[in-house]
């Protein structure tokens, strides 16, 4: 008996380890062959400025997006960025406030995101959240990435910070099954080996922007990396301001804004500060409008 039972066991070993060697690598990531080598720090993505404030009405001025999160995915967009609130005892995305514009529950958003996941098995994606109230990682958000399933396919790296030039193939980070990478800017202290301080990897030049040349300095950045070793983001959302006080952004300029040449010149206008480097994620308002899903591809 105890012979039988150790040669099954045995069997069951063999199988399973001859499966790990002949499992399928991926192919096509981010839905080109050549990027399954290139490296997530050695990459650009095309970003979407605060997702979820998604509205088709052109008098609903705190918007910076008209098509859905799904619609946002299909057009190539790559890292999602969203600010979070507690309203009323629940964690909700919203813009600066959600009387200003409520953007729906963090769970339901997430809920979203990871069934396009599931059925693009072959991508990897960038959460980069603001946590402006210092929610607990471990009691607010903890639940609410476990519940959506992301926390089951997030990265988690082997220590932090992570120089532009160590981090994973896109390749590698499908075939683990650990595609989506989380930063947050404020990390409340920490406690989730999954959601990464983004200012020590990725810095950022000045955001809402009036200026149509985008000037491009380090204005936030944090950690022991240097600048050249951090990744970095373009804030490539232009704004309006009203009244001498108020932002909203420019709908009528975002043909212009989204165009290559403007990308382009904000990107050049960063490289020198970047390393000589692209931007690592650009970052739109209204990304169904413009040129900027070309950027998704680099």
């Amino acid at each position: 008996m105890r012979t039988g039972t150790f040669a099954g066991a045995f069997l069951v070993s063999c199988v399973a380890s001859v499966a790990a060697l002949v499992a399928p690598r991926a192919t096509v990531c981010n839905g080109h062959a050549d990027l399954c080598s290139r490296s997530y720090g050695n990459t650009s993505y095309l970003g979407s400025h605060d997702s979820f404030a998604i509205s088709g009405d052109i008098l609903a001025l705190a918007r910076t997006q008209e098509v859905s999160l799904t619609d946002q995915l299909n057009l190539g967009v790559r890292m999602l960025q969203a600010q979070s609130h507690m309203d009323d005892g629940e964690l909700k995305f919203c813009h600066t406030s959600c009387l200003l514009f409520d953007g729906g529950l963090v769970v339901n958003y997430l809920k979203t995101v990871k069934s396009w996941l599931d059925a693009n098995p072959n991508e990897v994606l960038t959460f980069i959240f603001t946590n402006p109230e210092e929610l607990s990682l471990t009691t607010i958000w903890q639940p609410v990435f476990e519940a959506s399933g992301i926390a089951s396919i997030a990265y988690i790296p082997p220590s932090t910070p992570v120089a532009r030039g160590a981090w994973p193939t896109l390749g590698s980070l499908i075939d683990s099954g650990k595609r989506v990478l989380i930063f947050f800017d404020n990390t409340a202290g920490g406690g989730l080996n999954y959601v990464m301080p983004e200012f020590d990897m990725i810095w950022e030049p000045p955001f809402s922007e009036t200026d149509d040349s985008f000037p491009c300095r380090v204005d936030r950045i944090s950690g022991s990396l240097s600048t050249a070793q951090h990744m970095s983001m373009l804030n490539h959302n232009l704004n309006i301001e009203l009244f001498g006080s108020i932002l909203i952004p420019d709908y009528g300029s975002a043909r212009e804004t989204n165009s290559m040449p403007s990308i382009l010149a904000n990107s050049n206008g960063c490289a020198s500060l970047a390393g000589g480097v692209a931007a690592n994620f650009v970052m739109l308002d209204f990304v169904n409008i413009g040129e900027g899903w070309l950027r998704s591809i680099v």
